[in-house]
């Protein structure tokens, strides 16, 4: 009995993530590609085991068959199961994304090559000139990781994600990009929460609001925008407001060489970094453990969350694939390009 109630809840948990997959991706997905992802996400199905789910979930009215060489998608049934699934299969979801995407980082600073993880939003065509200049100034305020970035229209990808029809979407460097050098260089980051960071007179307060990522099953980034908790716009015109912010201890033995690291990093316009404390001191009113240092480092999703102030729709993919450095370009060129 006790059997074949584990391999229910195997079935139903290998279910839902087949279904975040397809739902992640917005378009048909072969049983390769389906299993190729769960293998990233620390499942080793094969094909053909994928294939079996997919079958059982055919019937079920989740999935349904495109074509035999286009895939399947995610029917509106598998969509309002994906909403619904159980409390347990939910928690601990962004931790475990962060440490997928920090492993699946490849870049590397020096020769300015590799995947590096980003966050893609998706614009209306009509809304998409306006929401850069509306960008503009959070890029040039430097409450980004990055000015790189990257465009593409409907029907074409970012990452894993298909843009979908009558969209625009953009791809703006993650902050996680910062656990996943280090981790390459040997050096433990430990991701601890996001939340909303005060700004007064131009300088880093406190933090106003936070969400853990060890208890969130979405990205907290993604909750404050959808709130409207910050005021980014206002921030940069006067110097004082809230805007997105993530928190990071190190152990304080690696300070020289993350030193040396983020210093190299910012050469190739990869900043992150916001503020570093000093040892087992508080950073920004936040506890540190001993013999560690906090980092504070700026979200990602900025330049999208000053969009979403000036009313402008924008649905946001936080933490949602990797892309090679080389196929991001200056924000100031795609700008140039779409705004005559």
């Amino acid at each position: 009995m006790g059997t074949n109630l584990t391999n229910q809840k195997d079935i139903e948990r290998k279910t839902l993530l087949i279904l975040r997959i397809l739902n992640e991706v917005q378009g048909p997905v072969g049983s390769r590609l389906i299993a190729r992802r769960m293998q990233e996400l620390g499942l080793t199905p094969s094909e053909r085991a994928v294939r079996y789910h997919l079958k059982l979930m055919d019937e079920r009215g989740l999935t349904k068959l495109i074509g035999q060489k286009d895939g399947r998608i995610i029917t509106k049934m598998g969509i309002d199961e994906l909403g619904a699934a159980r409390v347990e299969d939910k928690v601990g979801l962004a931790i475990s994304r962060i440490e997928t995407l920090a492993f699946q980082t490849t870049f590397d600073p020096e020769k300015q090559e590799g995947l590096l993880p980003v966050n893609i939003s998706f614009f209306n065509n009509a809304d998409f000139p306006a929401a850069l200049r509306i960008m503009a100034p959070v890029f040039e305020a430097g409450f980004v990781v990055s000015n790189r970035v990257t465009v593409a229209a409907a029907g074409e990808r970012l990452g894993q994600l298909m843009v979908p029809e009558g969209k625009i979407g953009i791809a703006t460097v993650c902050s996680i990009v910062v656990n996943g050098v280090l981790l390459k260089q040997g050096i433990p980051m430990d991701s601890k929460f996001a939340g909303i960071l005060q700004i007064k007179n131009r300088q880093p307060l406190r933090f106003v609001e936070l969400i853990y990522y060890s208890g969130s099953s979405l990205d907290p980034s993604e909750a404050f925008i959808r709130a409207n908790m910050t005021t980014v716009q206002s921030t940069i015109q006067t110097g004082d407001g809230m805007i997105l912010a993530n928190f990071r201890e190190i152990p304080s033995i690696c300070y020289p060489l993350v030193r040396d690291i983020l210093q190299k990093m910012k050469a190739s316009d990869i900043h992150g970094v916001f503020v570093m404390g000093e040892v087992s001191e508080p950073i920004c009113e936040i506890p540190v453990d001993m013999n560690k240092m906090g980092l504070i480092l700026v979200g990602g999703l900025n330049p999208v969350a000053c969009v979403q102030e000036a009313g402008i729709i924008v649905e946001s993919r936080a933490m949602s694939a990797v892309m090679r450095y080389g196929d991001l370009t200056p924000f100031s060129e795609i700008y140039k390009k779409y705004i005559q």
